[in-house]
């Protein structure tokens, strides 16, 4: 197993609980995680402790180091299972696998439509309705592997990251619990990648800034698509920065016929409060923030 995100960790565990051993789990350590941006970060320690599992702590996260390949080829692993790690595997490294490698690549499209950075928050800001979880062999491109199955589940109005993410759980650990015993008897049947692909580009946690002249709908998307386990939607008001974790579209009728978008318009005893959108209000109810929030406040970018 070589994972350091959440989803990994709830796969391998299920497939420990349900009888599977593995030889090894492949992760990097928190401090890692931490320089390299890892979102959904899991510590694998204490699972490897329980199931008396070695743990290999790779020397770079690209794993492009003569130590990692080292490592990989005094081994000589059948198959691979990759829990969430956002590098491409090296061709050398594939190579040493007799099996090859499990991959797992989610797309609003059938592959080769969607590969690529994180898409699941992309699915989410551009309104997709629905999610494709791809089970692929690896190989040394960007989620360009044979296609061994896939499955589908909604994305629908009270979905957020999180939420993508437990469904994504879910569906990943029933899969490799039926699919391990098939690849390892080579009793599957492949499923070319046919068409032009498409890549979603990488996001950064600077590209959460809200833009106010979006409708009311689009910042709802944007926002539920970078809530926690991510950085977070942000935006400032008097150069301090305000994190949105929860909103909802409030209202197209009612109207401030004098507010400026991104403008706060209302502020309820609960701190619950309104801001002005293009096309309608939106509702904040989670919130991070050292400034206390007043009515006629105006959410800008820093830099404006």
């Amino acid at each position: 197993m070589c994972g350091c995100h959440e989803v990994g960790f709830n796969s391998v565990k299920n497939l420990l609980e349900n009888g599977f051993s593995l030889n090894y789990i492949v992760t990097i350590t928190k401090e890692k995680a931490e320089q390299q941006n890892v979102s959904g970060y899991a510590s694998f320690d204490l699972l490897a402790l329980e199931y008396g599992i070695p743990i290999y702590y790779v020397e770079k996260y690209s794993m492009k180091s003569e130590a990692d390949l080292a490592f990989f080829k005094r081994n000589n692993f059948d198959l691979l299972i990759q829990g969430g790690w956002q590098r491409l595997f090296p061709g050398e490294i594939l190579k040493t696998l007799s099996v090859g490698a499990i991959g797992v690549h989610g797309s609003a499209e059938f592959l080769p439509k969607g590969r690529g950075r994180s898409p699941i928050n992309w699915s989410l800001i551009e309104g997709k309705r629905r999610f494709i979880l791809h089970f692929f062999l690896m190989k040394s491109g960007v989620d360009d592997g044979d296609v061994f199955h896939y499955e589908t589940f909604d994305i629908n109005d009270w979905d957020t990251c999180k939420t993508l993410y437990y469904k994504n759980s879910i569906l990943t650990k029933n899969i490799l619990l039926s699919f391990i015993p098939k690849l390892l008897d080579n009793d599957y049947t492949i499923i070319p990648q046919v068409g032009v692909p498409t890549y979603y580009k990488k996001r950064t946690p600077e590209d959460g800034i809200i833009d106010w002249t979006n409708t009311v709908f689009v910042i709802h998307n944007f926002v539920r698509a970078l809530t926690k386990p991510y950085p977070g939607a942000f935006s400032f008001v008097n150069n301090e920065k305000i994190l949105f974790w929860k909103v909802q579209p409030f209202d197209t009728r009612i109207t401030y016929p004098n507010a400026l978008e991104g403008e706060i318009v209302e502020i309820f005893d609960s701190t619950d409060f309104i801001v002005q959108c293009n096309s309608g209000l939106l509702l904040v109810t989670e919130y991070s923030c050292k400034i206390s929030i007043q009515v006629g406040q105006i959410f800008t970018n820093k830099n404006e």
